[in-house]
C-alpha cells in the first residue's frame, strides 16, 4: 500500500512554514494519540502523522522529500537498493537462485544480533513536562532464562547442530529445467532457521531460552519535553540474540493539558481578567506563572486583548537553549451584577464622558453613529 503525501497527512500546502508544520502536528498528534483516541485505526494515523512531522520538520529531509518524494535517492533502479535488484543481492545471487550459481553469501543463523526495541507511553502532568522529573517505570519484556542461561536446553545439556541443514538454517532443493538447474532456498523447518536442535528442552522456558518478566527501570525525564516527543533509554529493550547487544527502550510522552496555561514550543500563553476600573485607571496585579506568582503593572487605558510578555517565565528548552517567555492576554470583564450605587456612578460617568468631547479620542461607536447620519 503506497504512502500518503506527507503534506496531505498534516493538511498543509507545500509552502507551509515550519511553525505551521509544528502547529498541525501538535493538533493531529493530540487528536489521534492512542491514550486519547480509542477508535480503530487511530494508532496507525498517529504513527502516520508522527512520520510526516519527522520528515517535514527537518530541513534536509524535507528538501529530499520535496525533490524525490517517498523514493530513496540513494537506491538504484526504482528503490531496489544499490543496483542489487530488490533483495537478490547482485547478479551472483540471481544466478545462484535460478541456475545454481556459486555465491555463498547467506546469513549466519548463529551470528550475534541486536534485540528488538521496545516502546512505552508515559503520561505527564503539564508541570512535570516543563520541569522534568526522575521516575521508575515497569515494563514487560523477554529476558534470558535464568535456568538455561538463554540456550533453551536442559541444564547439563546443550543444543546440537541441526542434522538436516548442517547448521546453516536453510534447506536447498534442486530442480532441473530446460533452462538449467533451479535452486530453491527456504528456512529449515526442523530447526526454524536457528541451525540448532534441542533434544532436551529447558522446562522453565520450554526451549525458547527466553522468559517474560517485568523489569523496573529508572528514567530521568529532561525539563522541557513536549507532547509526542520520545526519549531513548539505551540497552533497555529486548535482550540480544546469540550474544548480541540488547535493543533500546523508547519512552513516548503524552502531556496532559493545563486548565489555565497553554503551551506553544517553549512559550506559555494565558488569559488574565481585568475589571473595568483596573483597565481604565491602571493597576499592579499578581499574575500566576509556572515559576511562581509575579507582579505585573497594567497601565491606565489598557484595552481588552492587550498583550504583555514576561521574559524567561516559559518552558526550559529541552536541548538547553535557554527558557521561553510567558505571554499574557488581558480581558476586560464587564460586571453582570451591579448595586444601585454602582449603577448611579456609571450613569454619572457616562454623562460626564458625553459632555466632554475629545476629537482625538473618538470611539468606534461615535464613528458608527456619524456614518449612519451621513456626516
Amino acid at each position: 500500500m503506497s504512502k500518503r503525501d506527507y503534506y496531505e497527512v498534516l493538511g498543509l500546502e507545500k509552502n507551509a512554514s515550519k511553525e505551521e508544520i509544528k502547529k498541525a502536528y501538535r493538533k493531529l498528534s493530540k487528536k489521534y494519540h492512542p491514550d486519547i483516541n480509542k477508535e480503530a485505526g487511530a494508532d496507525e494515523k498517529f504513527k502516520e502523522v508522527k512520520e510526516a512531522y519527522e520528515v517535514l520538520s527537518d530541513d534536509q529531509k524535507r528538501d529530499q522529500y520535496d525533490r524525490f518524494g517517498h523514493t530513496d535517492p540513494n537506491q538504484g533502479f526504482g528503490g531496489f537498493g544499490n543496483g542489487d535488484f530488490g533483495g537478490f543481492g547482485g547478479f551472483e545471487d540471481i544466478f545462484s537462485t535460478f541456475f545454481g550459481g556459486g555465491s555463498s553469501r547467506r546469513r549466519d543463523p548463529n551470528a550475534p544480533r541486536q534485540g528488538a526495541d521496545l516502546q512505552y507511553t508515559m503520561s505527564l502532568e503539564f508541570e512535570e513536562a516543563v520541569f522534568g522529573k526522575e521516575t521508575v517505570i515497569e515494563i514487560p519484556r523477554e529476558e534470558n532464562c535464568d535456568t538455561c542461561h538463554g540456550t533453551g536446553a536442559k541444564p547439563g545439556t546443550k543444543p546440537e547442530t541441526c542434522s538436516h541443514c548442517h547448521g546453516s538454517g536453510q534447506l536447498n532443493t534442486e530442480q532441473n529445467t530446460p533452462f538449467g538447474k533451479i535452486v530453491n532456498r527456504r528456512v529449515c523447518n526442523y530447526c526454524n532457521g536457528t541451525g540448532k536442535m534441542i533434544k532436551d528442552k529447558c522446562k522453565t522456558c520450554g526451549g525458547t531460552g527466553k522468559v517474560k518478566k517485568r523489569r523496573k527501570i529508572n528514567v530521568k525525564i529532561p525539563a522541557g519535553v513536549d507532547d509526542g516527543q520520545q526519549l531513548r533509554v539505551s540497552g533497555q529493550g529486548e535482550p540480544g540474540i546469540n550474544g548480541g547487544p540488547a535493543g533500546d527502550l523508547y519512552v513516548v510522552f503524552h502531556v496532559k493539558e493545563h486548565e489555565f496555561f497553554e503551551r506553544d514550543g517553549d512559550d506559555i500563553y494565558c488569559e488574565v481578567p481585568l475589571t473595568f476600573s483596573q483597565a481604565a485607571l491602571g493597576d499592579e496585579i499578581e499574575v500566576p506563572t509556572l515559576h511562581g506568582n509575579v507582579k505585573l503593572k497594567v497601565p491606565s487605558g489598557t484595552q481588552t486583548g492587550t498583550k504583555f510578555r514576561l521574559r524567561g517565565k516559559g518552558v526550559p528548552n529541552v536541548r538547553g537553549y535557554g527558557v521561553g517567555d510567558q505571554h499574557i492576554h488581558v480581558k476586560v470583564v464587564t460586571p453582570t451584577k451591579l448595586t444601585e450605587k454602582q449603577k448611579q456612578l456609571l450613569r454619572e460617568f457616562s454623562e460626564i464622558s458625553g459632555t466632554i468631547p475629545d476629537e482625538h479620542n473618538e470611539s468606534f461607536f461615535d464613528k458608527m453613529k456619524r456614518a449612519f447620519k451621513g456626516e
